[in-house]
């Protein structure tokens, strides 16, 4: 980036010396310098004024409630105004707002002394220009960037960054660091912000090595020369670590030699390795001949399966067609339906019983069918066994008649007992595995039908708590009618009076509204009840604010739980005139005709929620379908009740799931009668469905038990059958196979036969079982059957009618039921097509996935005589033996790879080390490099300082000199006022106050000369000159600013500069006088 040149004869250095970069390449670091020596001698470059301050607005700060906006100009500018009027405030504003912390502005120990006392927080905004060649992203900020600024009472600092249009771009700090880098501005460098309590120091500082100090920190070469200590500290972390990598890089060699010993040493097994690659080549092209050859039953099965789909497509049009008959059927007959009578009552549960003793002889008689079938599959295993050993015995025969020799015999005999040992091992695991089957379908049935029981006693029990808790209702509605409503629905009321009587309501609510009327017609209470249903138990309320204390009420009353609704609604004194919108029909009242209501209130609640009105009530369920389904009902009429609380709609209707009504019902203790009788009968219902359960839970562990041994066993049996195979392949590689011996045969050929006796027997003592068991059945469904008779004899005592509907609907139920069954028939057979499809499909991908292996080891198809499992054995074998020879000699590729791991890691340590030593090789080169320009470059700015400060003397007719002492760090001022000769210079501590004030503005404008700043801000300068040094001073810093016009100078004084001209680019901004009170906080901050 380009900087601002204030003349031709001015040295501009670097921008930002402190961040030299540490190049690790000499070349790099040559162009680097070069680039740089380029730039700072380059002069008549174009300057900019990008970074200068626009403008700046102060609230909340300090003791000003509001200062601004202070618009500057883009050269000089003069801010005058007595103490107390703002300087101060507009300059440590100006710190702070740019990054400067509190101890910088001298006004303050933290950021919340800045806020005004009694406010929250303080604001402050300061516009920089953003034009010209060092403009920071014009694109994006455009000519102005805004920087405001939130201070908290809490010390909390907040920035916005925004546009010329106000547009917030970010809020990141890092972002204003980047702004300020940009321009350099550096607000905590007292030569660009030079405040009054800085500027009193440098006057009253009698400090050689602290004028050193504020030289270095002006011209950034402080900076810079810490930089180069932390890169000597790092430079010195890099030796050290290359050290300790040398003793790592020994370990790591030694390790490798190790490593390269064992890998040349290494036994190789390539003749075995080969063989076994061979035999795995057509162990591959064996298992894809076996699986081929298993596809060719499954593809008969799915045709046959295909071929059948056809027969269960007739069966369900069939069931379909009959179905659609049943139900035409049905609606043409509507007949009278009555309930059941009290005798068919009194005997159901006696049925009940009769059904479960039924169920429970039908369970027994299953699981001895089971064990029946299991016994005969068992039996034809037997016979199946017997006839392939009659037939191995006849072969082997033959066989040992023919073979001669001794030792052949003997061979013979070992490998014939040997496979006569696996084939009965074999054997004894399929009758395993066909017994775990057996376990697992017996468990899988028991646990099935024990969810079954589970769910029906889970429902049982739900219905026995529902009617325990309705009996309890029922008994204390023996004292108080309102119980039937709820337990503690008359502590409700009570309370709901209480309230009334204090005046807490506006009007009394009502409720429950099923209380508040009565029956005309008692019969009908079944069929409003389960019409009104939940409004039975509502309350209704006149406002919300009377339903806010009915809640109150419930929730200091009732239980936690369900609670009763409320209905917020206006209350009227008048019933709704529903004559128009009301059915009447001349044959059946609606609901509204059937009730007994007093309350116009609770009338017209029912009329508005329910619609009372317009539902009638139909004794007959029959005639009520009739009436409503008809394609005519009765208007203003758009559903009605049976008295059996069925809903009939105009096209549908609903059987009620409630027998009994409970709240509306006249005769309280032929309900509790009922209600004790039915609870009894469930509760022998639960018991005789926790016995099953229980011997359920039985049966399912001795299965769990029998299951558990049987596979202790098969893993044994698979033990020994692993040991008889290595024994016969040894046989087998010593000698082609010999014939097994009969004797053994024979044995077990005889054995069998006594199994086979043995598993006769015990069919005929299950088949006896059974025979008892099916008998008991019998007698217990004959007795089940007969007492069934009996209700149905009662009820073929009904109504003819009734019955051919019964006989109609249960038609149309059965048809329904043949039709999903059917259905379900069908979808489950073409389930079981995709599924062989499926499958199907799978083992041809398993083929081709297995042709793919294969091609994999070996590409051509090899024809293998030999079957997987011989091969398999082989390859163990040989795997057996590789694996002992490489556990001697140890893993191959174990061996190379941790010999390749080890020569990878050695050789990546040693070129790390390599890169480290030159890294430090060229450290130490750009370092000393950088040193020596570095001491150049402070000579040549303590030269050019030097000179300007004499220069500057010069005007006023004073001579002096700076003496730069480099290595003690110290800078020595000697002033000679008027003339003299140098034996005559005295040290600036023995000057006039005026004098050192001079002296002090002319090295702080040879510091100008020398460093680089968008802008300039003194805060009262001139506070100790007299008005002749005022006047020098104030003209040479006029005629350094009018060389530099692309520089900002921003005075602070209390003179009132009146003799200044204004001119374009002089600017006097002279502030408000303050209020006197306002004036002893701002001298109290000072």
């Amino acid at each position: 980036m380009k900087k601002r040149k204030s003349s031709p004869v001015n040295f501009t250095p670097h921008k930002r010396l402190a961040s030299e970069p540490h190049d690790e390449n000499e070349n790099e670091d040559e162009e680097g310098e070069s680039r740089r020596c380029t730039q700072e001698q380059s002069v008549g470059e174009v300057p900019s004024d990008a970074g200068i301050v626009e403008s700046i607005t102060l609230k909340n700060f300090m003791c000003h409630s509001f200062l601004g906006p202070i618009t500057f100009g883009s050269n000089i500018n003069f801010v005058v105004g007595r103490n107390g009027s703002g300087k101060s405030a507009i300059l440590t504003a100006l710190i702070v707002s740019l990054g400067g912390n509190a101890q910088a502005t001298s006004r303050g120990s933290s950021l919340k002394s800045f806020v005004k006392e009694g406010e929250s927080s303080a604001d402050v905004s300061i516009t920089l220009h953003n034009q010209g060649k060092d403009a920071y992203k014009p694109e994006l900020y455009g000519p102005s960037i805004i920087i405001d600024l939130r201070l908290t009472h809490d010390g909390v600092r907040t920035y916005k960054l925004k546009s010329q249009s106000g547009q917030i771009i970010s809020s990141k700090k890092e972002e204003l660091a980047s702004i300020l880098d940009n321009f350099n501005i550096q607000v905590n460098n007292p030569v660009s912000v030079l405040t009054q309590e800085m500027s009193k120091y440098f006057l009253h500082s009698k400090g050689e090595a602290d004028k050193y100090k504020f030289f270095m920190k002006a011209t950034q070469l402080e900076q810079m020369r810490e930089d180069f200590v932390h890169i000597k500290a790092t430079k010195h972390m890099t030796e050290d670590k290359v050290a300790q990598h040398g003793e790592y890089l020994k370990e790591l060699k030694q390790k490798y030699m190790e490593r390269e010993d064992r890998y040349k040493n290494l036994s190789s097994t390539d003749e075995m390795r080969t063989k076994l690659e061979e035999l795995q080549k057509q162990m591959a092209w064996a298992l894809v001949m076996e699986m081929e050859k298993e596809l060719e039953p499954m593809k008969e099965k799915l045709q046959a399966n295909q071929q059948s789909t056809q027969k269960y497509d007739d069966k369900v049009n069939e069931w379909k067609n009959k179905v659609k008959e049943a139900e035409m059927q049905s609606k043409q007959i509507q007949e009278q339906l009555e309930g059941v009578t009290q005798q068919a009552q009194e005997l159901e549960p006696k049925c009940a019983e009769l059904k479960a003793e039924a169920q429970r002889h039908d369970s027994l008689l299953k699981s001895s069918e089971v064990a029946v079938h299991r016994c005969q599959v068992n039996l034809r295993d037997l016979e199946k066994d017997k006839a392939q050993l009659s037939s191995k015995i006849n072969d082997l025969r033959l066989s040992i008649n023919q073979a001669t020799g001794s030792a052949r015999q003997a061979k013979a005999e070992s490998m014939q007992r040997i496979q006569c040992h696996l084939e009965d091992l074999n054997h004894r695991m399929s009758t395993l595995d066909q017994q775990i089957g057996q376990y697992q379908h017996a468990r899988t049935s028991a646990n099935e039908e024990h969810g079954k029981l589970r769910q029906e006693y889970d429902t049982l029990k739900g219905s026995m708590e529902a009617r325990s808790r309705s009996l309890r209702m029922m008994e204390g509605s023996r004292s108080n009618q309102l119980r039937r409503f709820g337990e503690h629905m008359p502590a409700l009321l009570s309370a709901i009076q209480d309230a009334h009587k204090q005046g807490r309501f506006k009007h009394k609510p009502r409720g429950p509204l099923g209380y508040l009327f009565k029956l005309k017609d008692p019969q009908q209470a079944l069929a409003i009840e389960v019409c009104l249903q939940s409004l039975l138990q509502t309350f209704t309320c006149d406002n919300y604010d009377d339903e806010k204390v009915l809640k109150g009420l419930m929730a200091k009353v009732l239980p936690s739980g369900r609670r009763p609704p409320i209905i917020t609604s206006k209350f009227l004194p008048r019933v709704h005139d529903t004559r128009r919108r009301a059915v009447n029909h001349p044959d059946y009242p609606s609901v509204l005709q059937t009730l007994e209501i007093d309350d116009p209130v609770v009338a017209n609640c029912l009329i508005d929620q329910r619609g009372i009105e317009n539902i009638l009530l139909i004794k007959n369920r029959a005639e009520a379908c009739r009436v409503m389904m008809s394609g005519h009902p009765p208007p203003n009429c758009y559903q009605a009740f049976s008295k059996d609380g069925d809903q009939v709609f105009t096209n549908r209707c609903y059987a009620a799931e409630q027998t009994r009504a409970n709240c509306l019902s006249g005769d309280v203790e032929e309900e509790i009668r009922h209600l004790q009788r039915e609870l009894e009968t469930q509760k022998a219902q639960a018991a005789s469905l926790h016995q099953q359960m229980k011997r359920l839970d039985d049966d399912i562990k001795l299965n769990e038990s029998l299951e558990k041994k049987a596979h202790a066993e098969i893993k044994n049996v698979k033990d020994k059958a692993t040991k008889y195979r290595l024994e016969l392949s040894d046989l087998q590689n010593l000698e082609e196979p010999q014939l097994e011996d009969l004797k053994p045969l024979e044995e077990d050929l005889q054995e069998i036969v006594a199994k086979i006796s043995n598993k006769i027997r015990k069919c005929e003592e299950e088949k006896a079982r059974t025979s008892e068991l099916k008998e008991n059945y019998e007698k217990a469904e004959q007795e089940y059957q007969r007492h069934k008779e009996r209700i149905n004899i009662i009820a073929e005592e009904l109504d003819v009618v009734k019955e051919e509907l019964i006989k109609v609907e249960q038609a149309v139920m059965k048809c329904k039921h043949n039709k999903k069954y059917y259905d379900d028939k069908r979808n489950s057979h073409l389930q079981s097509i995709q599924e062989l499809e499926a499958t199907l499909q799978n083992k041809e991908q398993e083929v081709q996935v297995s042709i793919s292996k294969a091609r994999e080891i070996w590409p051509e198809r090899l024809e293998v005589e030999r079957n997987a499992r011989s091969l398999d054995t082989e390859i163990s074998r040989l795997k057996v033996k590789i694996t002992t020879q490489q556990e001697q000699e140890g893993d191959r590729e174990e061996i190379i790879r941790e010999y390749r791991d080890a020569l990878a890691k050695y050789k990546n340590t040693a070129q790390q080390m390599k890169n480290l030593n030159l890294f430090i090789k060229s450290l130490d080169r750009v370092m000393n490099r950088r040193l020596k320009v570095f001491g150049d470059l402070r000579r040549f700015l303590s030269a050019r300082c030097q000179y300007y400060f004499s220069s500057m003397l010069a005007q006023r007719g004073y001579t002096g000199t700076m003496n730069f002492d480099h290595k003690n760090e110290t800078l020595t001022i000697s002033v000679q006022p008027g003339k003299g000769s140098e034996h005559d210079w005295v040290n600036m501590r023995s000057l006039s106050g005026g004098e050192r004030s001079f002296s002090t503005v002319c090295f702080v404008l040879s510091l100008w000369a020398i460093t680089e700043a968008p802008f300039r801000c003194l805060d009262e300068f001139d506070v100790y000159m007299d008005m002749v040094n005022r006047r020098i001073s104030m003209d040479m810093m006029l005629q350094v600013a009018d060389g530099q016009r692309y520089r900002q100078f921003i005075f602070l004084t209390p003179q009132s500069m009146s003799s200044l001209p204004e001119t374009d680019l002089l600017t006097i901004l002279r502030l408000k006088d303050p209020q006197r009170g306002q004036e002893n906080q701002e001298e109290d901050k000072s």
